[in-house]
């Protein structure tokens, strides 16, 4: 065997390994469906693993921080988020194994089982952070579009940062309430699966995490432009992470809707930013 498919064999190998042992330690923390359906995900790696230990004739060691990467996503993110992301690469996958075919007659046949037995399992996986997507989705845009526009606007019109601050909150909370009891109101009369009560917990953190994200650097930063320009940049920092979020659970790509979300939001901001200067020009007020 040549040196090129024994490496890509050991990689493969060190992966199935440490995708065995997570699923296997998730299990531990899920209940009823889930552990079953992540127990039989582990197995089928195990099983995976020791197929290419017939060819490596060794058994790696997974980096464990690694694991308590992958572990700590699932505690914050969910299963559907882990199993995605760490089978993130399997588009490129089919390529890699039909390069060794001719060294391991068995890597397509591998390969098509592993596909099919995978996407069985993800069918089978039972993640309520997915039925509230759409209400997190709802609460983070808001926020971010709402509250950039406001705080550009307030920067210039008022010219404070605490001031500019408690301005912010007393918004950024007002539009959580009312966020909140929109999406309750929104899922109680159109009916369906979702809580209504759930739905609008989900979009009432969502919209509340963005409003904290977007106040920090005027409760910290004497300078309000100063300011402006660190909560524009936390703003674009959210939208990344939870762009990232949704298009991994979802299988979507990632660049389009985080610049189309970016654009939006600072879109906003400026526009906001512009009234504010033009408000104060025009009543002739100084703060």
């Amino acid at each position: 065997m040549n040196r090129r498919a024994l490496k890509t064999i050991k990689e493969m190998q060190l992966n199935e390994m440490t995708e065995h042992i997570v699923y296997a330690r998730m299990s531990k923390r899920a209940d009823g469906e889930n552990a079953k359906t992540l127990k039989k995900i582990s197995d089928g790696e195990l099983l995976h693993a020791q197929i290419w230990g017939r060819y490596t004739g060794a058994t790696p060691k997974p980096s464990a921080l690694k694991i308590f990467f992958y572990r700590l996503c699932g505690f914050l993110f969910g299963l559907t988020f882990v199993i995605n992301l760490m089978e993130r690469g399997e588009e490129r996958a089919q390529a890699i194994y039909a390069s060794i075919a001719d060294e391991v007659p068995e890597a397509l046949k591998i390969y098509e089982d592993e596909q099919e037995h995978e996407r069985e399992l993800l069918a089978m996986i039972d993640d309520e952070r997915l039925k509230y997507i759409s209400s997190m989705v709802l609460g983070i845009n808001d926020a971010l579009v709402e509250l950039t526009g406001a705080l550009a606007g307030f920067t210039f019109a008022l010219g404070d940062s605490a001031v500019i601050c408690m301005a912010g909150f007393i918004t950024g909370s007002a539009a959580t309430f009312s966020m909140a009891a929109s999406e309750y109101l929104a899922k109680k009369n159109t009916g369906g699966d979702g809580r209504p009560l759930k739905a609008a917990l989900y979009t009432g953190i969502a919209y509340m995490f963005a409003v904290c994200m977007l106040l920090v650097p005027y409760a910290l930063i004497s300078s309000p432009l100063a300011a402006l320009f660190c909560c524009l940049a936390n703003a674009v920092f959210v939208i990344m992470l939870f762009t990232f979020y949704v298009s991994v659970v979802r299988k979507e790509k990632f660049f389009p809707a985080f610049a189309e979300m970016v654009c939006v939001s600072l879109g906003v901001a400026a526009l906001s930013f512009m009234i504010g200067w033009g408000a104060q020009k025009l009543l002739g007020i100084e703060m």
